[in-house]
């Protein structure tokens, strides 16, 4: 116990600022029998020494924090305020005879604290992190929408420092807790979930290798705690059916004006969305220079027109925020175990013609003059909520769509007609989900929301970072058993030729972007005689087809997909006997080219060594597959010894004797292990390539058969003196 005298003289030497006098004041006026009613006064005194040096803190960008740069939060937390705060908090669920109320005010005053004191020195952040009982009781303080705001926003920086993920079964009352939210307070809610039911990054790119993440499998014998948290969530009574509403509703129906801007101010007390305010105060500034400029009346009018657009500016923006967090949960929830029970609510709660009928308005609306952006980034930045907003809303509908029926909820009933109508004018089948599909649950108006993405995406300009996303839904929609229908469907609307405009004629350059497109296009041509008529159709000279090479041969890794299409096709149309296929396999270059032993096998050299089971991912994994689906083609035509021996003499020319074979050894031993384990999906394989799974695991046996007597068998054409087949390539 320090004396006051001796506390003071120490103060002014130190420029404590009179905080430790503060905290010592604090500490008598919140005992167990006092009212508090001192408290408050006390905080207002240290609230403005700290929320000066946090406020300091955010509009610098958040730069590497020093104590020394906020001497105040860090003398409030030397003498033990952060602790003491959390004691008063939480005062009232430890003693047992007389209930203490803390009131609101006060709450608010040390959540606000507590938060200024996190933002400025990390360590208190990690601390209260680790104290379980605390984190558990914030989530109690959230019933009250009066301190709602407050408690989230230091729930959620808590929760991103902890180590070990919360359990969501944990926190007292959840689906009472949830119910009593309104929609604001829930969309705020998503916030906090997002950290509670996304599996946790390892960090590191060695740690994704399929070896690492096997190894991972088989000590996590049970579901994960993100896992565990989705399928609380899913629990709670009405749960998606009020994050489906929060996605699709119009900006319209939020709630009134006086509300929306009464929170904005709590806002403004509430640093971390001191940022958000920020960029509003400059749209209204904006606002008021154009209304100003196109009015020569006096200034008066101007600042009307800004008081009555402001609030809607506002509404956008802050309902962009909120659909940002929601449709981030729904398909984290979409990807995870208990998919088909997400998609059949979210299929009944009619989400995807709600999104449809905010297509154009919010999602893909166009960029005004003061489009909404963040402090310190420029509209086009991927930081700005416009632009997450998009990128989330393309990963929802890849999530969506992805190998499930329900993805022809993505087109109206006019659109469905035509898939029909595609199916009888070439006298196949329809396709059962197309039958199936419940037309009161599909999109509606003129266009479903398939096409409207077909038609941003032709608009969309090179350099756009959209460009992959939109790529990778429109794929999602074509994956699964192949369908003609499907794809004509997309061919109809000029699909093709626009990505191959972006391959060829712009030349595009983005890794990322150019595997979207190739795995795209592979998807797009797969067994369509049609799709290979347009590809020559429009890779019309040498030169283009030289270009379309070029990009394939520039990374395997991207186009072996596409490699894997036309492999697969060639062979499909090699054994029909119809006028229309024959004459586009003798005019296609694609397919001439594909069909030279010489390329196939130069492919089938390079897909093996550029990769190694020590670097395999499930981004890399499929250049695998791919020479094995070239391999079984060349089994059913009883030629897999005749591409052996093929490879060992290109081996031989390399000057490398063994390198190829002992390597694809022991590809093709890591390929059982991973995919004969009794959790992996075979479907997609079988779905892919139209080659059943049983085909597959003989055809990797007969390869891998130890007799060197076997003409089908690698063993066969290593020489002894360069055998290595027997490592064992467990992660070292």
């Amino acid at each position: 116990q320090i004396t006051e005298a001796l506390l003071k003289e120490r103060d002014k030497q130190a420029k404590w600022n009179g905080i430790p006098l503060l905290l010592q004041k604090l500490y008598e006026h919140s005992h167990p029998n006092s009212d508090f009613s001192q408290c408050r006064g006390i905080l207002k005194e240290i609230s403005p020494l700290l929320s000066r040096e946090a406020m300091a803190f955010v509009t610098e960008d958040r730069k590497a924090a020093q104590e020394s740069t906020f001497p105040n939060t860090y003398t409030f937390d030397l003498f033990g305020g952060v602790d003491l705060l959390v004691e008063i908090l939480m005062r009232p669920t430890l003693i047992t005879q007389k209930k203490q109320k803390i009131s609101d005010d006060l709450i608010k005053d040390c959540l606000s604290i507590l938060y200024n004191t996190c933002i400025c020195t990390e360590g208190v952040t990690r601390r209260l992190a680790e104290r379980n009982d605390f984190v558990l009781f914030l989530f109690t303080l959230m019933t009250n929408k009066k301190t709602f705001l407050q408690t989230a926003t230091l729930i959620e920086d808590i929760l991103g420092v902890k180590k070990e993920m919360i359990q969501l079964d944990d926190i007292p009352n959840l689906a009472s807790l949830v119910s009593s939210f309104d929609q604001q307070q829930l969309a705020n809610f998503c916030r906090i979930l997002a950290v509670t039911i996304s599996e946790l990054d390892t960090g590191s790119d060695d740690k994704h290798t399929l070896l690492a993440k096997n190894a991972q499998q088989k000590k996590n014998l049970g579901p994960s705690r993100a896992e565990i948290n989705q399928a609380t969530l899913l629990n709670i009574p009405g749960f998606i059916e009020r994050l489906c509403k929060l996605a699709t509703r119009k900006v319209s129906e939020t709630t009134g004006t006086s509300s929306f801007l009464q929170e904005l101010e709590e806002w403004y007390t509430w640093l971390d969305n001191a940022l958000v305010l920020d960029a509003l105060m400059r749209v209204a500034n904006e606002e008021a220079e154009q209304s100003s400029t196109e009015s020569s009346d006096e200034s008066g009018l101007a600042n009307t027109s800004t008081r009555t657009q402001l609030p809607q500016s506002m509404k956008i923006m802050h309902e962009i925020m909120y659909k940002l967090e929601v449709l981030y949960v729904l398909c984290v929830l979409l990807m995870g175990r208990q998919r088909n029970q997400v998609h059949k609510m979210i299929a009944e709660f009619k989400l995807i013609p709600g999104l449809n009928n905010l297509f154009d308005k919010l999602i893909w609306r166009k960029h005004s003059a003061s489009a909404l952006v963040l402090h310190g980034h420029n509209q086009n930045c991927d930081c700005s909520p416009d632009i997450t907003l998009k990128i989330q809303f393309l990963r929802l509908l890849q999530s969506f769509s992805d190998h499930h029926e329900n993805k022809y909820l993505l087109l109206n009933s006019q659109e469905l007609n035509e898939l029909s109508a595609i199916s009888h004018k070439a006298n196949i089948p329809e396709v059962d989900a197309v039958v199936n599909t419940d037309r009161s649950l599909v999109c509606d108006g003129k266009r479903g929301l398939l096409t409207r993405l077909l038609q941003v995406m032709k608009k969309e300009p090179a350099e756009s970072s959209f460009r992959f996303w939109q790529a990778r839904a429109v794929e999602s929609f074509l994956r699964g058993t192949t369908s003609y229908a499907d794809q004509m469907f997309l061919l109809k609307r000029g699909l093709l030729e626009h990505i191959l405009y972006c391959i060829v004629d712009s030349e595009c350059k983005s890794r990322d972007v150019l595997q979207s497109y190739f795995d795209l296009l592979g998807e797009l041509m797969k067994f369509n005689i049609d799709a290979f008529k347009r590809f020559n159709k429009y890779i019309n000279t040498d030169e283009k087809f030289q270009i379309f090479l070029n990009q394939i041969n520039s990374s395997l890794v991207d186009s072996n997909m596409l490699v894997r299409c036309i492999t697969l096709s060639l062979d499909r149309f090699e054994n029909q006997s119809d006028a229309k296929v024959a004459e586009v396999l003798s005019e296609c270059r694609l397919l001439s080219h594909m069909s030279q032993m010489s390329m196939r096998m130069s492919f089938l050299f390079r897909l093996i060594n550029i990769i190694h089971v020590q670097t395999l991912t499930q981004e890399n994994v499929s250049c695998l597959n791919t020479s094995l689906v070239i391999l079984m083609l060349a089994r059913r035509k009883e030629k897999l010894p005749f591409y052996l021996r093929t490879l060992q003499q290109m081996e031989y020319t390399e000057k490398y004797p063994g390198f190829i074979l002992n390597n694809f050894h022991s590809l093709l031993r890591f390929w059982q292990q991973h995919y004969l384990n009794k959790d992996k999906d075979s479907t997609c394989l079988e779905n892919s390539s139209c080659i059943s799974f049983t085909y597959w695991k003989e055809t990797v046996s007969i390869l891998l058969s130890p007799d060197r007597t076997s003409p089908c068998a690698i063993v066969s054409y290593i020489d002894e003196a360069y055998m290595d087949i027997d490592r064992d390539f467990a992660e070292e």
